[in-house]
């Protein structure tokens, strides 16, 4: 029995584990997997101080896992300084003007719309039938929403143990009065998302179990307005149970779990992923330039060529076979890059570049397969190098750094293709600390479970995003504006109640005894927040009922006091024959 699973020992290579068909990735990958921005490899010293050496290993260097295909020698020319510019993309493309805003629950519906949770809840339905056949689930699609909706508020409010949101002492009223922990736990248990009938037909298929919604969610991605600048990264999903798709990254800060590789723009926008499977083949009509070539290739077909989208990757995924790939099918790319990665090509060392000062750079270009690349290395604090197939060092521009000894600012030259790369930066690195900030830790054996709470997850964001994308169309200021926790609950808020009667969770906490009732009157503690405008609004489970205690009308325009407040709100209203504010309040 292999027990690497369990302590945390590196898989071993295996013929029923993914990671056997991809050796040259995840040797590639996990060895840079997070790189500095102007980390390269020629800081090595037992290569890099031997320039001379260089030259001499261009056909005898080994192939990097970016490409696989054959090693060309090729020679690279020197560029001088007055003849480096080249012509720079213009974007023929604009981003759509919003017209409003919306409410946060309805950019979140674009995605989870009515056709996706239905097949949740019909899956989920067929596989309770199928495991036990004497009990029924008879989950609909607004249960389904409350069920998505506690799980986010469970992502918010952190407790050590999930059963703790319904215990007498640490009770979270937004999960508890919403569904029950026995219901909860059921729809945990039998949440589902593909026949398993059918999977006997589909054993290639190594994301069976969440294909519908792959398949959903990549349709709804692919087809948002893209902006000019996309990258592509992978990001990790944190996974420690038994699967064959787990991967172990110990460079990552969570070093088990799943990889998808993501095409998104500078601010974490995801248009397209890919989740690692194994080898990735080359798609139809494309070259095989390796593994993660490959996997640039298969996104990059999501990318709107003709508005001369601009594509940006790190030195895990770059090589002269995918630039020359991307140049063919007319799409503009650059990328850090190492210099084991660019055969045949040399530049000074890090230490003859800083005798030289700050701002050096020295820039090479190459004609390959027909498509001409540049490459640029530029030293600041330390040497970095980015290759492209469009920009060159020139225009130069002059960027502020700080002087160590100087003790003041100094302006250091920048190359034109320095500048572009520093524009990109963000990309997947953003949208992981967005994720991350409030990620949704609902434990699972199920890998399947781990992959669509992550959708969930990514699906908020995108949506969270899209609503700042209409704001900054809009102008709205930024302290008008929902930051991404906000936008969170909100959503969470709008499923657990919008379209739903009134919790179907009748059982009050067992009531405390004299002392605690007295504390409790003593300090109320701040006032219950107001539903938000499109729970109020959705005409369903509103209904007056009166209480033991008078309170004043939450209605703003209103000051009086009353016995009256609605069953699904929670709030008092005048509910009499000179104010109904019941009836305002829900307009």
């Amino acid at each position: 029995m292999d027990a690497s699973p369990f302590y945390g020992v590196p898989p071993i290579e295996s013929d029923d584990s993914c990671l056997s068909d991809s050796v040259s990735v995840s040797d590639e990958d996990n060895g840079a997997t997070e790189p500095s921005d102007d980390s390269t490899a020629d800081e090595d010293p037992d290569w890099t101080d031997d320039a001379a050496a260089c030259t001499s290993a261009a056909t005898t260097r080994r192939v990097s896992a970016a490409a696989s295909t054959k090693w060309q020698e090729v020679v690279w020319d020197s560029v001088q300084q007055q003849s480096s510019a080249k012509h720079y993309p213009v974007w023929q493309g604009t981003l759509p003007d919003a017209d409003e805003t919306r409410e946060p629950v309805q950019y979140f519906r674009d995605f989870f719309d009515a056709e996706l949770l239905e097949t949740i809840s019909k899956q989920s339905n067929l596989y309770c039938a199928q495991e036990s056949p004497n009990s029924a689930l008879k989950l609909d699609p607004s249960e389904l929403e409350q069920f998505i909706g506690t799980v986010m508020y469970i992502s918010v409010i952190h407790l050590p143990r999930l059963r703790m949101y319904w215990s007498n002492d640490c009770r979270i009223r937004q999960v508890a009065d919403v569904v029950s922990r026995d219901r909860f736990e059921e729809i945990t248990k039998f949440l589902h998302f593909n026949d398993n009938n059918n999977m006997a037909a589909n054993s290639k298929d190594k994301l069976f179990k969440i294909r519908p919604i792959v398949d959903s969610l990549l349709h709804k991605f692919q087809a948002i307005p893209q902006d000019q600048m996309l990258f592509i990264g992978e990001q990790i999903v944190p996974f420690k149970g038994r699967s064959s798709l787990k991967q172990y990254m110990p460079k990552k800060p969570h070093r088990w779990g799943y990889k998808i590789y993501v095409l998104c723009d500078t601010k974490g926008l995801v248009h397209s992923f890919d989740i690692f499977t194994g080898r990735t083949a080359p798609e139809r009509g494309e070259p095989d330039i390796g593994p993660t070539g490959n996997i640039v290739l298969k996104l990059a077909q999501a990318v709107q060529r003709a508005d001369d989208h601009l594509l940006y990757f790190d030195h895990c995924f770059s090589s002269l076979d995918l630039l020359a790939a991307l140049a063919n099918k007319g799409i503009p790319a650059l990328g850090t890059v190492q210099l084991n990665q660019l055969q045949g090509c040399c530049f000074s060392t890090n230490s003859d570049m800083k005798k030289k000062g700050r701002g050096t750079f020295e820039e090479k270009k190459v004609v390959f397969d027909g498509a001409e690349m540049r490459a640029v290395k530029w030293f600041d604090s330390k040497g970095v190098i980015v290759a492209s197939n469009f920009p060159g060092a020139q225009s130069i521009s002059r960027v502020k750094r700080w002087d160590k000894k100087l003790k003041h600012n100094v302006f250091v030259t920048c190359p034109s293709i320095i500048s572009l790369y520093h524009k990109f930066l963000g990309g997947v690195h953003a949208l992981n600390a967005q994720i991350a900030s409030c990620r949704i830790q609902v434990r699972s054996k199920k890998y399947y479970h781990r992959f669509f709470f992550h959708f969930v997850d990514m699906v908020v964001v995108n949506s969270w995003l899209l609503y700042q994308r209409d704001c900054d169309s809009l102008d709205v200021p930024k302290k008008e504006r929902k930051d991404l926790l906000a936008f969170r609950t909100s959503v969470a808020q709008a499923l657990c109640m919008q379209f739903n009667e009134n919790s179907s969770v009748k059982r009050e906490p067992p009531s405390p005894d004299g002392e605690r009732e007295l504390q409790k009157k003593k300090f109320r503690g701040p006032t219950r927040a107001l539903p938000t405008m499109e729970v109020r609004s959705d005409a369903v489970g509103h209904w007056p009922m009166t209480d033991s205690e008078r309170q004043r009308c939450k209605f703003n325009k209103c000051k009086g006091q009353s016995v009256y407040k609605c069953s699904k709100c929670g709030v008092h209203l005048c509910l009499n024959k000179h104010n109904n504010c019941f009836i305002e309040f829900h307009k």
